[in-house]
């Protein structure tokens, strides 16, 4: 930990977490640790964005299931629309985990965000989490215009596993010829395995620890499974082609690694990527924009390159 460059007030978060003694969430049963991340979901937020129209909907996915989503925009004006996917490692977070989140990257952006509650493990095992996000991509394509959105400005977004979400679905919309504006990735999940440097460095006495990756890992998907392109993006065959990216990667994170081998595979296939590290913060910072000052810089950044990108589309 001390060989660890963390910022002031990156470590204070630390200290006061380790002094609080909560039981980390990969010894707790599903249930309870879904309940312990809601409990502490808000605690270093930024404030609560007030937004011109904030809605709940629900958007069906192929099994006849009714996925709840959150709504935001600014006005009601036609704005483009970012399809956002929560983190939690498939297990826990929801909307209403990143309902500031969202707000605030609405706040920034001038762009109306959709917030998806997919279904998590481990009652809903891989993939029915990527075919919940795909299925309301795609509905939000069809359906975005009777909400008063313009879909044909349409961004995917999320943060860990919902980045992993984010970057299978961008893949997945190039195959199926539907435009993407942008693919917005918060230190996303993108290998089968946790062999990278970064993982060892850094999977110990931060945010996210190794033991809750397995933990995360074990209730989503069988081992078997895991070089499925579908959770590990960087084991997609081809990329070429799929929508611009842009990354906010934590220094201190043990993804950090797995997201820029990603970045390296999108630039290589000639995508269009701008990535960005903040330098001494880990896993989980951008709900921390009370107290990390890098995470009001990241919703910012992470605003600017959505509206960017929606104005020349």
């Amino acid at each position: 930990m001390t060989s660890i460059a963390l910022t002031p007030q990156m470590r204070s978060v630390l200290d006061r977490m380790a002094r609080a003694q909560f039981p980390p969430l990969h010894t707790l049963a599903p249930m309870q640790a879904k309940a312990a991340y809601e409990a502490g979901a808000g605690v270093l937020e930024v404030p609560k964005a007030e937004l011109a129209r904030v809605e709940d909907l629900l958007i069906p996915a192929r099994d006849g299931h009714a996925l709840p989503a959150r709504l935001y925009a600014p006005d009601h004006e036609r704005q483009p629309v970012l399809l956002y996917f929560h983190g939690g490692g498939f297990t826990i977070g929801s909307v209403a985990s990143h309902d500031i989140l969202c707000r605030e990257l609405c706040r920034l952006s001038d762009c109306a965000v959709v917030s998806l509650d997919y279904r998590l493990a481990p009652e809903h095992r891989f993939p029915v989490a990527v075919n919940d996000a795909w299925d309301a991509t795609q509905w939000l394509a069809q359906h975005g215009g009777d909400l008063g959105l313009d879909p044909m400005r349409l961004a995917l977004g999320g943060d860990s596993a919902g980045g992993t979400l984010a970057a299978v679905c961008a893949i997945k919309a190039r195959d199926a010829g539907l435009p993407i504006a942008l693919q917005l990735l918060f230190y996303p999940g993108c290998a089968a395995t946790t062999d990278a440097p970064s993982h060892k460095r850094y999977g110990e006495g931060l945010v996210l620890e190794q033991a809750h990756i397995e933990y995360f890992f074990s209730n989503y998907i069988a081992a078997e499974q895991r070089q499925d392109w579908r959770f590990a993006p960087l084991n997609a065959p081809d990329v070429e082609g799929v929508a611009p990216a842009w990354f906010g990667l934590a220094e201190c994170d043990p993804l950090v690694d797995d997201g820029l081998a990603y970045a390296d595979k999108l630039r290589a296939a000639g995508v269009a990527v701008d990535l960005e590290i903040y330098r001494g913060v880990t896993h989980e910072f951008i709900k921390m924009g009370r107290v990390i000052p890098e995470a009001r810089k990241a919703h910012a950044d992470a605003a600017l390159a959505l509206s960017t990108a929606f104005s020349t589309h």
